[in-house]
């Protein structure tokens, strides 16, 4: 991602950001998260916790694709694209392994949880 120009933020007499600076703000956080795709043919488990051993929240459709906020650390798990102890936080207390989505590096793709 490119900064084409900067805009400071500025606040109220209250110190509190404006509705302007605000949206800015929440712009660039949008703007940073990307969307990796479930492998193929798969319809994938989202869990309320890293393992297998939280609760099912709902299951992902074939052919989704998710956003990462954050990774950490839970079970290995193997699937579609190696093993790995990667969790992904694909939502407000929602997670899957990180061995079902392509995101084409064998590591951290997003900063840690927590």
């Amino acid at each position: 991602m490119s900064i084409d120009r900067v805009e400071e933020i500025t606040g109220d007499s209250e110190g509190e950001p404006t509705a302007t600076a605000t949206a800015a703000t929440a712009a660039t956080v949008t703007a940073a998260v990307r969307y990796y795709p479930v492998a193929p043919g798969v319809r994938l488990n989202v869990r309320s916790g890293p393992s297998t051993s939280y609760s099912i929240v709902r299951v992902l459709s074939e052919g989704a694709k998710v956003p990462i906020f954050c990774q950490t650390p839970g079970q290995t798990i193997s699937g579609p694209y190696g093993t790995t102890n990667i969790w992904d936080n694909i939502g407000d207390g929602d997670y899957i392994s990180d061995a079902y989505v392509y995101t084409g590096a064998d590591g951290y793709v997003a900063g840690r949880c927590g």
